[in-house]
């Protein structure tokens, strides 16, 4: 479930980390009821890095495959065999 909090409610830091980690969402943080900032534990903030970085590598192979840019199966083994055993 989606966290919103004022800004006020950082003062007390060590519950806001708690409640980082407890929580599988960001929390976003409103300054004067106007969205500010968005915070989480180091673990969601890696995962979500991670993620980004598969769709940036899926996108680039879909690149690749409206270009032409592709290897038959065999090739690519020949290719994979090829660099293993040199």
């Amino acid at each position: 479930m989606q966290q919103i909090i004022s800004i006020q409610e950082l003062k007390n830091t060590s519950d806001m980390s708690a409640r980082c980690h407890s929580s599988d969402n960001p929390i976003f943080i409103t300054n004067n009821g106007i969205s500010d900032m968005v915070i989480m534990s180091m673990k969601q903030y890696q995962d979500s890095l991670a993620k980004m970085d598969v769709y940036a590598q899926l996108d680039e192979a879909e690149s690749q495959i409206s270009c032409g840019k592709v290897l038959s199966a065999s090739e690519s083994l020949a290719k994979l065999r090829k660099k293993r055993c040199v």
